[in-house]
């Protein structure tokens, strides 16, 4: 019988990846289940060799009404010389009683169990690494998102969501990755995991930088646009020690193993300042600034560079300016020195213009008038003239008219 309901203890402790001792519960629980009364029944396991043993208690008493349950006091005795009354005396049954029927009961039994013990195994081993980083082989795709093979036969979900948008990703793809998310569901445990995450990137630090993995070096904040980007502020948490150099490490090799593992993704390593227009400054690199007024009423940076570090600053569709703003808290104002010197500037007064004065109307009629009769006298004068003149001098005076009127 023990060979039909259990093969080894071992194997199946091996191949589940479960303590022996869970193992060992859950047969005798499913032992209990096929005789159909765990109260009065018991079981022991032998956790090395998978052997187990059935009891019946059975409860001393004088007058026995059910034998399944009760017991006389004298034939407890046999069993124990010291039975007393209300005494419960385990009798061992055998195996062979359980019934084929029942062998085949606690089979199904076991394997459900071992079904809800391997879920509540990966669940209660992932739920506690939340934010840690996995190494994971793509198994499929279903809708989009990548289902990834872990350890012990454990699945997890690489969504649509929190892949890299440069990445592509393929079946047998080995790959490192953070565990966002650990939930319950009817299937099992599902374990949601991202490429896309700054944890990721802050991960992938403490495993290729020994400083920052003993506290020697502290990421103070993480700023990222998976696939293109990412700021990083570090300090050091020891004198003396160049907390950018340690992340960089001797030319370059500690950053670029990260920049390789992330696809090529650009890292800028910022060091951490107190002051904030120190490290508002320092998170706009690789743009030189010349000026940052703090606004603490608008959380707002106001930065000045020169011109040429304009569009250095903002960076390609305002990213550089972004990731800096992410990373520092502070919404950040930028401009060129040739802005500000405009605006500090006064403006020139405009030119008066001259108005003329202006005449009353009386005037104005008076010298109408006056014009009107100055003409009428020339016209009478020149009229006189011209009857004083002879018939020559009136003929010339005609053609010139004529000529005048061409």
């Amino acid at each position: 019988m023990n060979r039909e309901l259990v093969t080894g203890l071992a194997q199946l402790s091996a191949e589940k990846g479960l303590p022996k001792e869970v193992v060992s519960d859950i047969i005798a629980r499913a032992i209990k289940r096929a005789y159909g009364d765990e109260e009065h029944i018991d079981v022991k396991v032998d956790v090395q060799t998978g052997a187990f043993k059935v009891y019946l208690l059975k409860t001393v008493v004088e007058k026995v009404e059910d034998p399944k349950i009760q017991v006389q006091l004298d034939t407890a005795k046999k069993i124990k010389t010291d039975a007393q009354l209300g005494e419960v005396i385990p009798f061992e049954e055998s195996a062979a009683a359980l019934g084929r029927i029942g062998a085949q009961t606690a089979k199904q039994v076991i394997q459900q169990s071992l079904r809800e013990a391997e879920r509540e195994q990966v669940f209660a081993e992932y739920a506690d690494r939340e934010g840690d980083i996995i190494n994971a082989k793509i198994s499929h795709f279903e809708a989009g998102s990548a289902i990834m093979e872990l350890d012990r036969g454990a699945t997890a979900v690489l969504p649509r969501s929190e892949q890299a948008p440069h990445e592509r990703y393929f079946a047998g793809q080995a790959r490192k990755v953070v565990v966002l998310e650990v939930r319950r569901t009817l299937r099992g445990p599902q374990i949601i995991v991202s490429r896309a995450h700054r944890a990721l990137v802050k991960r992938l630090f403490e495993l290729e930088v020994p400083e920052i993995f003993h506290g020697q070096v502290e990421i103070v904040g993480i700023a990222r646009e998976p696939g293109s980007r990412t700021k990083i502020a570090v300090r050091a948490r020891q004198p003396g020690l160049d907390a950018r150099g340690a992340c960089i490490g001797q030319r370059g090799l500690r950053v670029q193993a990260i920049v390789n593992e992330l696809g090529g993704e650009k890292i800028d390593i910022i060091e951490w300042a107190e002051s904030p227009e120190r490290f508002v400054a320092n998170a706009l690199e690789p743009a030189h600034v010349v000026r940052v007024d703090i606004v603490p009423e608008d959380k707002t940076a106001y930065v000045v560079v020169p011109d040429r570090q304009l569009s250095l600053a903002i960076g390609k569709e305002g990213q550089n300016a972004r990731l800096a703003a992410k990373l520092t808290g502070w919404r950040i104002d930028i401009r060129s020195e040739s802005e500000v010197r405009a605006e500090l500037e006064p403006e020139p007064e405009p030119e008066p213009v001259a108005v003329a004065e202006a005449v009353p109307a009386s005037e104005v009629v008076e010298e109408a008038i006056r014009h009107d009769l100055v003409a009428e006298v020339e016209a009478e004068s020149a009229a006189a003239d011209e009857e004083d003149l002879d018939e020559e001098d009136r003929a010339l005076l005609g053609g010139k008219k004529k000529r005048e009127r061409r």
